[in-house]
């Protein structure tokens, strides 16, 4: 992972969609020393460090990680993905190789920031004329955006390994063959969460508040400060606060930080205040809930990957009867019963209303993220029910009763190989809200700004679920601002990681995994009975992954994780 080393020729660039591409016969031909101190080659090399940024569609084998949650259910019994749901990943077979994925990112951007130095605007800087004196200065300035630009990101990956693994080895060098690996240890977890506050702090000074639509999807003031409030949330969090499930580690600095716990709850929600007060940045919560994740250009987005249109994601999780459709990621009864009532109460099956028709009067967010039985999808109704075209029954049906909507290009029509945007979306204005609210309800329980921005999502203008009602403990509260993150945010990678870092891996991800069995009656109406669809497994150990065996083989300094 670490031996390999820029190669001649740049071989094998890959480039943010919509940006120029690099003519690869051209790239054959030229040097290191012209790749290098190429502006416009540079500026190809900047922009492919984009491509390093997680995408969750396809992510494991197809799968989201919300099929390796209590989230959904993958369809496929024989995907890669489900050793995390029956416990029988390790240290040698993880399916989110993210220790490679990440570092291999890492070593990009740290020769591209030594690259980058090499840059030749001679012709510019040496000439008389004002317009090539005006060129440099564009082109001077721009490199130095471009470098903070890749210093983001490689926080932003450092942030990715750190909430897998704890404490990692930082590398800022660019590193070859001839470096000693073996003698490559992990940093503590403080000195991994205190780095990337630093270079979010140092590159939000000189990134701009906003692009232009050609450039969507860069790193922006906000994302770094955003990145910043993410990575204090999870550093005040009680994973990291609270070791006593390492079952006596000897390393409790490299999963664990020291600190005021309440200071650090208080840095959090500062940290996410200041995303908010960016003014020129111009956030809000998006009027319409689905229709943000099929665009680029939204006041809600902070940070997104953009890819070209496809169809993939179409295939992978359109049901099973509709044409070329896999149904792949298929919603829990688990999620889908976390989403209250149009009033703001619970939904419960042992209320004989509720049970009969369950997906009445609900959260809108449901029938927006989520199939249900008998509703409208692309041309005709999903039919979910045992014997329906798409329900038990079928093979590769959905075995939960439901299929992802989330993301979709609904009216893809994959057999004349139609497409649909897709949006990735890594930071969104939504998240800082609940960020603020839940680090603030920690160290100042009862401040009113805490339910103010818990109902500015709850609020938006096409969900209008009630404000959450006064009076809440600080416990209740607690409560009421996780179950808002794990409706708002499903199926966006984000309930993996709560759910470890409010450790509370056995209460979820350790119970069974359920659905609903559909029976259509003689009348047309239907019938809905909750049952167990899998057992699934989650040991202590699991809080955070193993660090794999091929690199403690290269590094023996390497300090593994606890219980593996």
């Amino acid at each position: 992972m670490k031996h390999n080393i820029l190669l001649s020729g740049v071989a094998a660039l890959f480039l943010l969609s919509g940006c120029e591409k690099l003519d690869r016969e051209v790239l054959t031909n030229i040097t290191e020393k012209q790749v290098t101190e190429s502006y416009q080659y540079t500026g190809y090399r900047q922009a492919a460090l984009y491509t390093e940024l997680p995408e969750g569609f396809l992510q494991v084998d197809r799968a989201m990680m919300a099929s390796a949650t209590d989230e959904a259910e993958y369809t496929r019994e024989n995907g890669t993905v489900q050793k995390f749901n029956n416990g029988s990943w390790n240290t040698y077979d993880n399916p989110d190789n993210a220790w490679g994925k990440y570092y291999k990112a890492i070593r990009k951007v740290n020769q591209f920031l030594v690259s980058s130095d090499s840059i030749n605007l001679d012709t510019y800087r040496l000439s008389d004329d004002p317009s090539d004196q005006q060129i440099y200065q564009t082109r001077s300035a721009e490199i130095v955006r471009w470098k903070l630009e890749a210093r983001f990101l490689r926080a932003f990956f450092y942030f990715e390994l750190v909430k897998r693994y704890g404490g990692v080895p930082i590398f800022t060098a660019e590193l070859g063959v001839q470096d000693n690996f073996a003698d490559v240890e992990r940093n503590t977890l403080q000195e991994c969460i205190d780095f990337i506050v630093k270079e979010c702090d140092e590159t939000a000074v000189g990134l701009p508040p906003k692009y232009g639509d050609a450039d969507l999807g860069r790193a922006t003031k906000g994302a770094a400060l955003a990145l910043k409030s993410r990575a204090l949330l999870y550093a005040a969090s009680d994973l990291f606060n609270d070791p006593s499930w390492a079952g006596g580690y000897g390393n409790p600095e490299l999963i664990s930080v020291t600190g005021n716990r309440r200071d650090k709850w208080e840095a959090a929600a500062n940290a996410a205040k200041a995303v908010l007060e960016i003014a020129e940045a111009g956030y809000w919560i998006h009027w319409e809930y689905r229709p943000l994740f099929n665009t680029y250009n939204s006041p809600e987005i902070i940070l997104t990957r953009r890819n070209g249109p496809s169809n993939e994601f179409e295939k992978a999780n359109f049901p099973i009867g509709f044409d070329l459709g896999e149904s792949g990621n298929t919603p829990s009864q688990n999620l889908v019963d976390a989403y209250e009532m149009t009033d703001g109460t619970p939904f419960n099956w042992n209320n004989p209303a509720h049970a009969a028709d369950p997906y009445a009067n609900r959260d809108p967010r449901l029938g927006l993220s989520i199939i249900t039985n008998n509703t409208w999808f692309y041309n005709r109704n999903v039919e979910l029910w045992t014997g329906g075209r798409d329900g038990n029954g079928i093979p590769l049906a959905s075995k939960t009763g439901y299929y992802l909507k989330k993301y979709l290009g609904e009216n893809t029509d994959l057999l004349q190989n139609r497409t649909s945007v897709h949006s990735w979306i890594l930071i969104r204005v939504a998240e800082i809200f609940l960020n603020y609210a839940e680090a603030l309800n920690e160290y100042d329980p009862g401040n009113p700004d805490i339910a103010t921005y818990v109902n500015y999502v709850r609020g938006r203008t096409t969900i209008g679920m009630p404000p959450l009602p006064a009076g809440l403990t600080q416990a209740q509260m607690r409560e009421r601002i996780r179950n808002e993150r794990r409706v708002e945010f499903a199926f966006e990678d984000h309930r993996a990681w709560d759910v470890r870092r409010w450790m509370q891996g056995p209460q979820y991800f350790g119970t069974p995994l359920r659905g609903v069995n559909i029976t259509r009656n003689t009348d047309g109406t239907f019938a809905y009975a909750p049952v167990i669809v899998e057992q699934r497994v989650f040991e202590p150990k699991m809080y955070l992954y193993p660090i794999p065996q091929g690199e403690l083989f290269i590094s023996p300094k390497l300090v593994q994780n606890p219980l593996w």
